[in-house]
């Protein structure tokens, strides 16, 4: 350092110095007047730490302190234990929480909000997720625990799958025609098979891979990736390679998710690569609602600021297999209470709907949505405003409980809104016990071409059945006399004798009137005339009603099983105008 810096840079230091000696001896004669208790100016104006609020730094500091307190078993819990069933609502809510007495609170409410049964002591959901993460555990392990693994995901979240295809060795392959045809060799890998997942769809098929050949099975969506010879040149050549209609090349050409190469299917598996798409995310997102207008009248339970939108809606309940129910849910809509817009002589209305169930835990089990549009000729509308229009869903459901939220818009009417909210317990049908589906009351019942067995709108099995549906559940279905009563149920787990496998039920019909509580029409009939070697039956009657009187009546069906010595009745009230 020359001469002349040096000197400059004392001088500087020097004046630091002389500066700041005369500012610390200030400092120094301030303080017996603090000490004496004598507030200054300064401290007059200051605002109390106590109240004034955080600033950003230190609210993220005291979030990160929060954070930090989130160890030991609250941490296992949250992060192992529950890591694939929380909501993100949920997994906020309790990282929020600042002591361990409102986390034991929370994680006791966590599991009765998911007990089906909140009434007994043993929560059945608890023990099935425990039971399923030590299952994961014990079987898909792989150099970390099973739970962590995709198999283990799905495990837990979904259960024992209904039929696994295991390939634990990999090997010799022959590929379906949807992939390609011809042999190969693979890793290995499952196909993972479900009938029914709620609020994704019927007949899923996960498949997993394990590439690394170490147990480590993941999920994919691309079928090609089993293939451990795919980019062997010359080697597991597809069908279309072998006949020299393709080059192995041309797998890796399309851009597209899957490498399966050209194939007589080709063409229909493209665009099935949305649905494996859309299959991925449905397995860890809740499915896209279209009628976003309507979800905040579902969700945050938006207030309604025009005329309210009436509609009436009716649930039933179908057995189909032991784990699954069918909750048909019919909703009506009086013309009247629709908006017309009139066009070269048509008038037409049109109302959008919108329709979500849930667990108690607010899990989307099912989602629905359609427009309805009525079309009438323009001079004929006012003798149709008494009119009624029927829209009607049937959701497949496992045995639970569910909150039911319907919101319906008047498309010509923007804010005419109506919402319906109810709770609905899907029951559970033991195999043991004689049990029954709802007893619905119906204006049109009538057997459908085999063609449309189980498909469209009001069709149950084989049958076209249309329930009549009330203001007010449980209340009376009108008919007029000259109209039949039809009526329809199914009967469950019936009795079959050991030696001749037949049943051996009796079916009582009554119809009483309930001015006079005198029966008017009382009959019966052998479960045999409906099928003699089946535990299941099903009722389908029609009555005239021009014989009866104006009034109101009760219809009941009982079941007298001579075999399993139970009994079960079922009824439904009606009107005669």
């Amino acid at each position: 350092m020359s001469k002349g810096r040096f000197s400059w840079c004392l001088v500087f230091l020097l004046g630091i110095a002389a500066w700041s000696v005369p500012t610390s001896r200030a400092q120094e004669s301030t303080q017996p007047a603090a000490q004496s208790g004598a507030p200054s100016a300064d401290d007059a104006s200051a605002p109390d730490p106590r109240t004034r609020k955080p600033s950003d730094k230190e609210r993220f500091k005291q979030q990160k302190e929060v954070r930090q307190e989130l160890k030991g078993p609250y941490k296992h819990w949250l992060d192992e234990d529950v890591h694939w069933i929380i909501s993100d609502e949920e997994r906020k809510a309790f990282k929020s929480l600042s002591n361990d007495e409102e986390r034991d609170n929370f994680i006791e409410q966590f599991w009765l909000r998911r007990n089906p049964n909140p009434d007994s002591p043993e929560n059945e959901f608890r023990e099935e997720h425990y039971a399923r993460i030590a299952y994961s555990n014990e079987h898909f392990a792989a150099g970390k625990p099973g739970w962590m693994t995709d198999r283990g995901h799905i495990y837990i979240a979904f259960g024992k799958p209904d039929s696994i295809e295991s390939h634990p060795s990999g090997g010799a392959y022959d590929r379906p025609i949807e992939e390609g045809g011809g042999q190969t060799s693979t890793f290995p890998f499952e196909t993972w098979h479900y009938r029914y997942l709620e609020g994704i769809g019927d007949n899923i098929d996960i498949e997993f891979v394990d590439t690394c050949m170490c147990g480590d099975y993941h999920m994919t969506i691309d079928r090609s990736e089993k293939d451990a010879l795919l980019h062997v040149p010359g080697a597991g050549q597809t069908l279309y390679e072998q006949m020299g209609r393709a080059k192995q090349s041309e797998r890796f050409s399309g851009g597209g998710l899957e490498h399966l190469g050209p194939g007589p299917m080709s063409s229909g598996q493209q665009s099935k690569e949305f649905d494996r798409l859309e299959l991925f995310a449905k397995l860890q997102a809740s499915p896209p609602v279209k009628f976003k207008d309507l979800e905040s009248f579902l969700v945050k339970h938006k207030m309604l600021t025009g005329p309210f939108f009436p509609f009436d809606v009716r649930t039933d309940y179908v057995k189909v297999t032991q784990d699954t129910v069918l909750v048909p849910i019919t909703l009506q809509i009086k013309t009247r209470d629709i908006t017309f817009k009139s066009k070269d002589g048509v008038s037409t209305g049109e109302v959008n709907i919108l329709g979500r169930v849930s667990t108690i835990t607010g899990r989307i089990a099912q989602t629905f949505e359609e427009t309805v549009q009525v079309e009438v000729p323009s001079e004929l509308l006012p003798k149709t405003l008494d009119n009624v229009h029927l829209y009607w869903k049937a959701l497949p459901l496992r045995p639970g409980r569910y909150r039911a939220d319907i919101a319906i818009k008047d498309v010509n009417n923007p804010d005419h809104i109506g919402t319906w909210a109810q709770a609905i317990s899907v029951p559970k049908y033991d195999e043991d016990k004689l049990s029954v589906s709802s007893l619905i009351l119906a204006d049109k019942m009538e057997r459908v071409p085999s063609k449309q067995i189980g498909t469209g709108n009001f069709i149950i099995g084989n049958t076209f059945i249309r329930p009549r549906v009330t203001t007010t559940a449980g209340a009376a279905a009108n008919f007029k006399r000259d109209q039949r009563l039809n009526f329809w149920m199914q009967v469950y787990n019936l009795g079959l004798d050991e030696k001749t496998k037949q049943n051996g039920a009796t079916l009582e019909y009554q119809i009483i009137d309930l001015a006079s509580n005198k029966t008017v029409l009382d009959t019966s009939e052998e479960s045999k005339v409906l099928g003699a070697n089946s535990d299941q039956l099903t009722v389908e009657k029609s009555l005239s009603l021009a014989a009866m009187q104006p009034g109101k009546y009760e219809i009941k069906v009982k079941i007298n099983d001579g075999i399993s010595k139970q009994e079960i009745a079922q009824s439904a009230s009606f009107n005669v105008e």
